[in-house]
């Protein structure tokens, strides 16, 4: 009678690799929870970018009323408890602290110089260096959304070296770089002209609504960079490790 051929030991990672049944933790299958979060939401999306625009135009409204040093403390409590509500909603911390800390430079140059309008300088200088960091990027062939999106899936995918990736990328970012650069020239130009209201309105308009549009631009390339570089491995792995 021959004796029984002894079972392979299961390799590691293997689902049912356990006497049990139980799942290893060698090889972690991504579940729903497992989603990493996206840019928009590390920076507090939806609260701190809508949330963004109110303590400036809480300003322009303001300081027609009011004196530029109340004006200035007015915006600043607005941003206080913007970011107490923020908090207690359990928004990331940079949106909890970015609020108040720009909110706090800007009322801080407004009254040190004396100019409603400086109180946007902030933002203006912001767009700029925008501009300049998204549109760099994409001259050196590595653009800022791609950075980000390898940064956020746990970094070293080949994605630069996918040239469908690597150009939505650059769509991607030159999206952003467009509308850095939309507000820059308008606000500088509303700046110039020393229009607190208009740098109010213009914060508004090109906020919010020019963002969703640069983000859509940004998800299209995440989907395409995800189902090029990371959909297929996942596939792979999960054909490796289903039984039979």
């Amino acid at each position: 009678m021959r004796a029984p051929m002894p079972q392979c030991p299961s390799r590691p990672g293997d689902v049912a690799g356990d006497v049990d049944e139980t799942p290893t933790d060698e090889v972690p299958v991504p579940g729903p929870g497992d989603r990493p979060m996206t840019l928009l939401e590390r920076l507090g999306w939806p609260w701190g970018v809508l949330g963004a625009a109110i303590p400036q135009v809480v300003f322009a409204v303001a300081i027609v009323v009011v004196p530029l040093l109340a004006a200035a403390g007015i915006a600043l409590a607005v941003a206080l408890v913007q970011a107490a509500i923020f908090r207690a909603r359990g928004e990331p911390t940079t949106t909890v602290l970015g609020g108040v800390f720009g909110v706090a430079i800007a009322s801080g140059i407004a009254v040190w110089t004396g100019s409603a309008s400086n109180f946007f300088l902030v933002g203006i200088v912001a767009a700029l260096i925008g501009l300049v960091a998204t549109t760099a990027s994409v001259v050196v062939r590595r653009p800022l959304t791609g950075l980000a999106w390898n940064a956020l899936h746990g970094g070293g995918h080949a994605w630069r070296q996918d040239r469908p990736a690597r150009r939505a990328h650059d769509v991607a970012t030159l999206a952003a770089a467009a509308v850095f650069a939309a507000r820059f020239v308008v606000t500088q130009w509303l700046y110039g002209i020393d229009s607190t209201g208009g740098l109010a309105i213009a914060k508004v308009v090109m906020g919010t609504p020019m963002t969703l549009v640069a983000a859509v631009v940004a998800f299209w390339a995440f989907r395409r960079s995800t189902r090029r570089l990371i959909t297929p491995t996942v596939r792979a792995r999960e054909d490796r490790l289903s039984p039979g």
